[in-house]
């Protein structure tokens, strides 16, 4: 029986890195597949995160058809946009890895941790990223939603069968997505392309 990580057009640890930088089409394709995962969730409590995510990506995809191969990888992009005095993608791309980073915190700790709940781990996550980026308001409406997590148990089945199969490839999968989104806080921090988003 095929996973979900059989399924996805791109998983996170194949996306290609070259001497420009990260391949922005097979990096948008493995953010895509990441929020389709939040739907096998079942659950209210990752809506706001992935409409977030989907946002974000639709931002940088409508950046990437309109410049072609000057935004061929994700810092490109970001540099060309820059250079134009636009801001739209290269703040979605800012709030996207953020977005991931948080998944990849919480599912992290769910695999660390295979006692521990996943309105545990999430929650974690939560205050480690994305809480210093939130106003008062939003905070709520996460700590809120993290109580609504599915089990853990729950989460595991609905990636697929079998279990050991779908931890080797989380973790695979978990290490390429760690990868990449540390790779952009560097570029963002470096070029403080952040600076004001």
């Amino acid at each position: 029986m095929p996973t979900y990580f059989d399924t996805i057009a791109m998983s996170f640890e194949n996306v290609k890195i070259d001497d420009d930088g990260i391949d922005t089409i097979q990096f948008l394709q493995a953010a895509d597949a990441l929020s389709q995962m939040f739907s096998l969730f079942n659950s209210t409590a990752f809506s706001v995160v992935q409409n977030d995510i989907n946002g974000n990506i639709r931002k940088l995809r409508e950046r990437y058809e309109a410049t072609g191969d000057k935004s061929r990888t994700i810092e490109l992009l970001v540099q060309n946009e820059l250079a134009e005095k636009k801001h739209n993608a290269t703040q979605g791309l800012l709030w996207l890895n953020r977005g991931l980073r948080f998944t990849y915190t919480g599912l992290k700790h769910s695999y660390d941790h295979p006692d521990t709940e996943l309105s545990t781990s999430f929650t974690t996550a939560y205050g480690a990223t994305l809480s210093k980026f939130h106003n008062f308001i939003t905070r709520g409406i996460f700590s809120v939603a993290m109580k609504a997590c599915p089990y853990r148990a729950a989460l595991l089945k609905s990636l697929g069968e079998p279990q050991d199969r779908v931890l080797t490839q989380l973790d695979e999968w978990l290490a390429g997505l760690d990868k990449l989104t540390q790779r952009i806080d560097k570029f963002y921090a470096e070029g403080n392309y952040g600076k004001g988003l």
